[in-house]
């Protein structure tokens, strides 16, 4: 984080990244000193309401944040700047995106959290668009013109208020990862799950193990004896507001309905009370490690991994023989979970895995059989995706063998 004062002074003269959050009302029109260096802006956390005609000045700029401010209206200015990429205003009060607010390179969009009803046809108009993240608006449908996001790879629509499945989606050749639960279309009182509902009284929330959109994660010990359940637990703790991916129920609904599986995080019960949602889940032991990484601004939909990661094409033929043994689960319990990726997969040392995190996953047996096969197609390339992201880590002398062209074909398919 910066401040306007170093701004002011000239010390942040060169920078590529500028950070301000000081509570601005308007814009500092020092940042344009920064004109021959800038590319990434953010001026999250503040109470901006709109952006100057100057913003064209920074001309190498390529992203901007703007989340938790005041604006009203996504600023027409954005769609002059000749190299932006990737615009973030999640969480102000957005209500109209007008025709020329979409800049001509746009690649990511993100305008999670606001009240917007209606996208632009100019969206469909952006060749190089490949992430779009709108979860919590008011849309009651996409652009028509969506059906020209030959590029398009992940989209997040999720708690709006679509009232039915947006066909012109189902033929993206490249679309991978959807979410969008939480639309009237996608409404069910349907049976979701057979685990028990249980009061928040019964345990003891201890250790936090790890924190994500939705919710918390903590060890937690039962506060009596419960011989159905085992007694190392982990609870999830859901936040309660929209998060990129959506509503916190449909998190809990579609995890409900997966069902059991051994590569699956294993639901034991679930909390619902008022201002208060949980899942308890078995606790996973602790030689099982993250796979991957999430994705870069420079990957932006692909994975990614530590320096000096590496598989063994053994490893990888196990992960990939467990995935896809996952994959054919949900699709045959009508879950599609729309976040599959490496970064959500745990491994240990033998190439076991636990896969998780419902939160982007969409219940579809509401659908009609033709978007639905079409839907499992959709997730089918995630899943090619990761099996070439886990083939990019694999060891060099390995890359000859006949095992790992057999996967490159696979994938290529």
């Amino acid at each position: 984080m910066h401040t306007l004062s170093q701004l002011k002074s000239g010390q942040l003269s060169g920078i590529k990244r500028l950070s301000l959050a000081e509570n601005l009302s308007s814009f500092p029109l020092e940042i344009l000193s920064l004109a021959d260096s800038l590319e990434i802006l953010d001026l999250s956390n503040n109470q901006l309401s709109s952006l100057p005609a100057e913003l064209v000045q920074l001309h190498k700029l390529k992203v901007i944040f703007a989340s938790n401010n005041n604006f009203e209206t996504l600023p027409d200015i954005l769609g002059q700047c000749p190299n932006l990429e990737m615009v973030g205003f999640k969480s102000n009060k957005i209500k109209h995106v007008s025709e020329e607010s979409l800049p001509p390179k746009l690649r990511w969009l993100i305008l999670t959290g606001n009240q917007v009803e209606k996208l632009p046809d100019s969206l469909g108009e952006r060749p190089r668009l490949q992430k779009l993240v709108i979860s919590g608006n008011n849309l009651t449908q996409l652009p028509k013109t969506m059906s020209q996001s030959l590029n398009l790879e992940l989209l997040r629509v999720s708690a709006n208020k679509l009232t039915e499945f947006p066909a012109q989606l189902l033929d993206l050749p490249k679309l991978a990862w959807l979410a969008v639960s939480g639309n009237p279309f996608s409404q069910t009182d349907a049976e979701i799950g057979t685990v028990p509902r249980i009061s928040s009284a019964s345990f003891t929330l201890h250790k936090q193990l790890g924190q994500g959109a939705s919710g918390v994660i903590s060890t937690a010990t039962w506060n009596s004896e419960h011989p159905q359940f085992p007694d190392e637990i982990a609870v999830k703790v859901f936040k309660g507001e929209v998060t990129r991916d959506g509503y916190p129920e449909d998190e809990l609904k579609a995890c409900l309905k997966a069902g059991d599986h051994p590569n699956l995080v294993q639901p034991l019960a679930h909390v619902n009370e008022e201002g208060y949602l949980a899942l308890i889940m078995e606790l996973i032991p602790h030689h099982y490690t993250n796979l991957g990484l999430p994705p870069s601004f420079e990957s932006c939909t692909r994975d990614t991994f530590p320096d000096g990661f590496s598989l063994s094409i053994e490893q990888i033929e196990k992960i990939v023989n467990q995935m896809e043994d996952v994959f054919t689960h949900l699709h045959d319990n009508k879950v599609s979970h729309g976040d599959l990726y490496a970064h959500n997969i745990l491994f240990d040392d033998d190439a076991n895995i636990i896969f998780g995190d419902f939160g982007a996953a969409t219940l579809y047996h509401m659908l009609n059989e033709i978007q639905q096969n079409k839907l499992k197609q959709i997730e089918q390339r995630a899943l090619n995706h990761l099996i070439d992201d886990l083939l990019s880590v694999c060891v060099e002398e390995e890359k000859n063998s006949e095992r790992y062209k057999r996967f490159q074909r696979y994938v290529a398919k």
